[in-house]
């Protein structure tokens, strides 16, 4: 709606943190259905948290034309979510032994290189992620999950200061009618 107080929404698929925590819902699934027994609450809780992370992303995104509260909530549910799904990777890594790798390790500095600079797709980290060995797979999710929520605090940050400058949708609607009623008194 041009011009109107409802600003353009929606456009989810362009952000970087939707398509970062797309890679890890995909990663998580993939790795789940390999290292996790399926019949175990884990394996749904961990995709279920993955999942919640991309799809709050969605969801607030095109909310976010009529509620800036709701997208601002709904945003810090994602990263809420890819908290919890970081916490169980390294469950799974620390009950079984694994090392949970240092943001210094050189194999997660690679693993961070493949995102730079491009719109990395879940084919971009493959490799690491279906390597059959499941430190590699779950430390590179880590790398992944740590990425992803980077970004959504990044766009936490910016929701949080959008508002503070332009308000919300009562705000909007309100300047909209007094601009429409200085029209009509000219």
């Amino acid at each position: 709606m041009s011009g109107g107080f409802i600003p353009p929404h929606g456009g989810y698929q362009k952000l970087l943190s939707y398509q970062k925590a797309e890679i890890v819902y995909d990663a998580t699934v993939h790795f789940c259905d390999r290292f996790i027994d399926r019949r175990s609450r884990t394996h749904d809780q961990m995709i279920q948290a993955a999942r919640s992370g991309k799809q709050n992303i969605v969801e607030g995104s095109m909310a976010s034309g009529t509620s800036k509260e709701t997208e601002i909530k709904l945003t810090n549910v994602a990263r809420a979510s890819l908290e919890e799904l970081l916490a169980d990777y390294r469950d799974f890594l620390r009950v079984r032994k694994l090392t949970i790798w240092d943001k210094d390790d050189p194999r997660a500095q690679a693993v961070r290189r493949l995102g730079y600079g491009t719109h990395g797709t879940y084919t971009t980290y493959a490799s690491y992620v279906e390597h059959s060995d499941p430190e590699t797979a779950a430390n590179t999710i880590i790398c992944l999950i740590h990425q992803a929520n980077y970004l959504l605090d990044q766009q936490l940050r910016a929701l949080e200061a959008a508002f503070v400058k332009e308000g919300g949708l009562r705000e909007r609607m309100t300047r909209a009618r007094f601009e429409e009623r200085k029209k009509t008194k000219l």
